[in-house]
């Protein structure tokens, strides 16, 4: 499935005209399709076939309720990084006991939170996280689900802001330290030994650095066998990159047969997040006014690095392309900068289009990480995000209002010199 096609020289989301979206709901706007969701998500499902499996959404790529309520509906699990990410999960209609809580820093608060609600596992970042998971749980008389998050240290070839696999990451523990971690949980009453994660980086295009990776997961997993620890299913994490510009991508069925094939006798938990709703959401801008001088030309649009931060933070490329290519105006290579107050503000650059002013341009790919990046940098209020299924469409977020920036604002009170 491709939900966002030109017909007509007209660009389509699923059976509607992006043009039409945007006079029902205004610029800058989000645009997901459900469909586009499910066809992704049914990917992995199918490329299991009979393995036993989880497939845990990673809730930071994407955390509208509405995505996160489809996936529900298809039976996901979910991968979640905060306690809000787990409330979000539980009011979008998902289930807790389909959940991994993954993060560096949980606090006694979410650790409680999560084992009231009964979630499937906790993916353990270091031997503190461990004890106070330990401690909690004890202090409710509950027993906690546990695996360890252990550093492979393999070099996922991808952006560092992404790589989570190396000794220099933040994430995870080194194989000697995972296992007396696993030693330890072994002997506790109020933990219980579930699994072993890893997790390398995130937009990785080969295949190679994942099977790395899980050959050294799996030689830990028969050094806890030969300590009788027998860890119940293989957390492979996610990272399965998209094509932002037509690059070549790994196939999802040859990956996960390959991790199969090899862990034969362990259910085997994936948390993919990008590579379900990237491209099932574009983001579309005006172009406000069209400046040019003897170096550069810009295309100054209404969208800006608060709406789509993507560019600006790691230099990412999104395809841009007028959502109604009537080869009117003029034609140069533009840099698409928006109205924020700093040099970093673009969503793309050098792009060849024709354009003239009231043109919109859709930057495509945007699903993953784009709305949940957002801020409200420079007082802009958040844009709405819109879920459309065939022709049906309805709104999934509002617009913010600029008076809703500051209601939860006071001014300060200072009667000292009363």
């Amino acid at each position: 499935m491709n939900a966002f096609n030109f017909q007509n020289k007209k660009l389509y989301a699923e059976s509607v005209p992006v043009s039409d979206l945007i006079r029902s709901y205004g610029s800058p706007l989000y645009i997901y399709s459900k469909g586009q969701i499910e066809t992704n998500w049914g990917l992995f499902k199918k490329s299991f076939g009979d393995h036993p499996y989880l497939i845990c959404y990673a809730v930071k790529a994407n955390s509208n309720l509405a995505v996160l309520n489809i996936l529900a509906k298809l039976g996901s699990g979910f991968d979640i990084v905060s306690l809000g990410e787990l409330e979000r999960v539980i009011a979008a209609g998902g289930d807790a006991k389909k959940c991994v809580f993954s993060g560096v820093a949980k606090d006694e608060i979410s650790i409680q939170k999560a084992l009231e609600y009964g979630i499937y596992c906790f993916n353990v970042e270091s031997e503190d996280e461990l004890d106070r998971i330990e401690f909690v749980a004890s202090s409710m008389n509950a027993v906690a689900p546990i695996s360890v998050r252990v550093n492979p240290n393999v070099d996922a070839n991808t952006h560092p802001y992404i790589s989570t696999g190396l000794a220099e990451n933040k994430f995870g523990v080194d194989a000697d330290v995972a296992l007396s971690m696993y030693k330890k949980a072994a002997l506790s009453d109020s933990l219980k030994v579930c699994g072993l994660d890893y997790h390398i980086g995130s937009q990785i295009t080969e295949i190679a650095p994942f099977i790395e990776a899980l050959e050294r997961a799996l030689e830990l997993v028969e050094k806890l066998k030969s300590e009788n620890i027998l860890v119940e299913h293989l957390d492979i994490g996610g990272g399965v990159g998209v094509s932002y510009d037509d690059e070549k991508i790994i196939n999802i069925e040859d990956y996960l047969n390959s991790v199969t094939n090899r862990a034969k006798e362990m259910k085997i938990l994936v948390e993919p997040g990008r590579s379900i709703v990237a491209n099932a959401g574009i983001f579309v801008t005006r172009v406000e006014y069209l400046k040019r001088n003897n170096l550069k030309s810009f295309a100054i649009v209404d969208g800006a690095m608060n709406d789509l931060i993507r560019p600006s933070l790691y230099e990412s490329f999104h395809q841009a392309v007028l959502i109604d290519d009537n080869s009117i105006g003029i034609n140069d290579n533009w840099d698409i900068v928006g109205p924020v107050c700093e040099s970093a503000d673009f969503l793309a650059k050098n792009r060849n289009l024709t354009l003239e002013k009231g043109d919109y341009i859709a930057i495509m790919t945007a699903g993953a990480y784009g709305f949940v990046l957002s801020s409200n940098y420079n007082s802009r209020p958040r844009v709405p995000e819109v879920m459309i299924s065939g022709k049906h469409h309805s709104l999934v977020r509002k617009r913010e209002t600029i008076e809703s920036l500051f209601e939860n604002e006071s001014l300060f009170e200072d009667d000292t010199n009363q």
